[in-house]
């Protein structure tokens, strides 16, 4: 067995255009609305996360892994793990950074969360032993992302729902790991998974995806990265933009949600470098229904 602790990378991805309206208020006159955000998708942003790589090699071999240092981010607030090294007892253990190929999209199975399966004639058995496995921590343990491929590869990441923002311990994720592993080699031994599997067990990262709208609530209080889209009013077509905002207030029986800017260095350097967010940036304000939005992430980069 062999286990590598990696950190993600995930970047936001462009989604097709749809039809929205959404509404701008203020205390400014109406030709003061506005504030100016790019239309375009935005630059790279990594997504860390604490993960466990797991590839099945000598089933007589159990390793021993040793916690030594946890770099956290925001230590009041969220438990959102930020690097994490495991000591090697032998040479079946390493360090090493991983960069994911895809970008990040909701429900792409990994960063953008949501239920992936290749379709091959083992994943569902290998997605219910999971669930399973969720279900024996009590019910606070649950699967945030769950993806196969046709090469046997199994990636899981999971959440504790005992805390606000669902950040799993590295025990959470050890804990986890280890029994999954356990129920996977029974089934392994039975026929119901293939041999030789790969398993990844990992945190959803510092810059999750938030659901729309299950988890306005639980990160309302927390800088957001938005990607929506808005109708120009001469061609009535579709245009993308996106911004780092904060929740103000949302709706469930309209579903519509409003935003104010972010009080982070992004925003902030548009008011002048040095300076705090001015007062129209402070009393802008955007409101938009739930089906205009296309990505919503944590924001890590206050």
């Amino acid at each position: 067995m062999k286990m590598v602790v990696t950190r993600s990378l995930n970047a936001p991805k462009s989604f097709p255009f749809f039809s929205s309206s959404f509404l701008y208020s203020s205390l400014f006159p109406a030709h003061a609305l506005s504030f100016p955000f790019r239309s375009n998708p935005s630059p790279f942003s990594p997504n860390k996360c604490l993960l466990v790589h797991a590839k099945k090699r000598n089933s007589q071999l159990e390793p021993l892994l040793k916690r030594t240092t946890t770099d956290q981010e925001d230590k009041e607030e969220v438990d959102e793990f930020q690097e994490e090294t495991f000591v090697e007892g032998d040479d079946d253990f390493e360090d090493e950074f991983e960069e994911e190929d895809t970008e990040l999209h909701v429900g792409d199975g990994s960063g953008g969360g949501g239920i992936l399966l290749a379709g091959t004639w083992w994943d569902r058995k290998a997605l219910d032993l999971a669930e399973e496995v969720c279900i024996s921590f009590g019910g606070d343990l649950k699967i945030y992302a769950f993806k196969t491929s046709a090469s046997s590869t199994i990636k899981v990441r999971i959440e504790n729902m005992a805390n606000k923002y669902g950040s799993p311990s590295i025990t959470d994720v050890e804990d986890f790991s280890s029994a999954y592993r356990a129920r996977l080699d029974e089934a392994e031994v039975a026929g119901a998974i293939p041999d030789n599997y790969s398993l990844e067990v990992s945190s959803p990262g510092v810059e999750r995806v938030v659901r729309i709208p299950q988890e306005l609530d639980r990160f309302k209080d927390k800088p957001m990265y938005v990607k929506y889209v808005t109708e120009e009013a001469a061609t009535e077509s579709p245009k993308e933009s996106d911004g780092v905002f904060k929740l103000v207030s949302f709706d469930l029986e309209s579903s519509y949600c409003t935003w104010s800017i972010a009080d982070v260095r992004k925003n902030r350097e548009q008011a002048g470098k040095g300076r705090p967010l001015s007062k129209k940036q402070r009393e802008w304000r955007l409101q938009m229904p739930f089906d205009s939005l296309r990505l919503v992430r944590l924001y890590s980069d206050c």
